[in-house]
């Protein structure tokens, strides 16, 4: 049977890493295939790295670990592609290490694999985060992704995924298009579907995502419909700033009608500052797109990688 490559981003997770690393044990061993997992360390500034390279030691049949130590934070999409970069496995399975997701439920994604599907992607059906800050808006993320791309998920943010190997080896991932390799999948021909998983509430440690995430999945949304051919993190800092400027415009411009209506004012001079807000916002959000295209051109003409590696430890199977 085919090896499964699993890959695991890790970012400060000293206190859950080694629960999280007996619960893979226990998981793998239970299936029947032989298992590599690795571990990409994106330049945690606690014990990880070194709690990782001694739970890696001790051999187990057919398990066969890798650790990856980053210089550097590079972020979750440049831990995806380094794990996908040294994955050896026919079958590529991605999920996140601070137990949200759980490794018993891997054999859910190779059932599904087996059936004849290219991508396998996992949906928290029942979520249990925030309504306002995170479930509300990966909500309404997700129904215009799913709309505007054509492709019917229900979840679109879960790193919890499995792929045939020529599937990721026919993407490169650059800024945060970790969050689109279905979308890209779709445009090439793969065969997706979508399984429920479960949703745990993390018990230690601190949330890697905020309220920035919030701004960052509108700015994906807008950048969907060049993600056949461009996208990259510019787009980021480029769409705040002018994102910041029009919904300003438009409160002011809101503003005016309404003093207009009431009061008869004349605010001509401020509508005109409105409307060179809205233009000059507007002008921002195209440098982003513009600028998106050029990274992704640069990267793709040079080859270049988004991570750098400071080293990568190995530990092989037992007999």
């Amino acid at each position: 049977m085919a090896m499964v490559s699993i890959v695991v981003p890790l970012y400060n997770e000293e206190e859950i890493i080694s629960r999280f690393h007996q619960e893979m044990i226990h998981a793998l061993s239970a299936l029947e295939p032989t298992f590599e997992v690795i571990y990409v360390n994106d330049g945690s500034r606690d014990k990880t790295s070194r709690i990782l390279h001694d739970l890696i030691r001790t051999p187990h049949q057919r398990l066969t670990f890798v650790l990856a130590d980053f210089r550097k934070n590079y972020g979750q999409t440049a831990a995806l592609q380094a794990g996908f970069d040294l994955a050896r496995g026919e079958i590529i399975i991605a999920m996140d290490g601070d137990m949200q997701h759980l490794p018993s439920e891997i054999g859910l994604f190779l059932d599904k694999i087996h059936e004849g599907y290219d991508l396998v992607s996992g949906w928290r059906a029942n979520r249990i985060d925030n309504f306002w800050l995170r479930r509300l808006p990966s909500l309404i993320a997700n129904r215009m992704m799913a709309k505007r791309s054509g492709v019917e998920l229900q979840d679109f943010g879960t790193t919890f995924k499995a792929y045939r190997r020529e599937v990721v080896q026919e993407i490169n991932l650059y800024g945060e298009l970790h969050r689109f390799i279905p979308v890209l999948a779709a445009e090439r021909g793969a065969s997706i579907c979508e399984i429920p998983i479960t949703n745990v509430m993390r018990k230690t440690g601190r949330s890697k995502y905020g309220i920035t995430r919030t701004f960052r999945v509108f700015f994906d949304v807008l950048t969907l419909a060049f993600l056949s051919r461009f996208g990259t993190r510019p787009m980021h800092v480029m769409g705040l700033t002018g994102a910041t400027f029009m919904t300003t415009s438009f409160a002011l411009i809101l503003y005016i009608i309404l003093d207009y209506l009431i009061n008869h004012s004349d605010l001509r001079g401020t509508l005109q500052i409105a409307i060179m807000m809205f233009l000059f916002g507007s002008q921002l959000l195209a440098t982003g797109l513009v600028l998106e295209m050029l990274v992704r051109v640069g990267h793709e003409a040079t080859g270049k990688k988004i991570y750098t590696v400071r080293q990568i430890t190995r530990s092989e199977p037992s007999p």
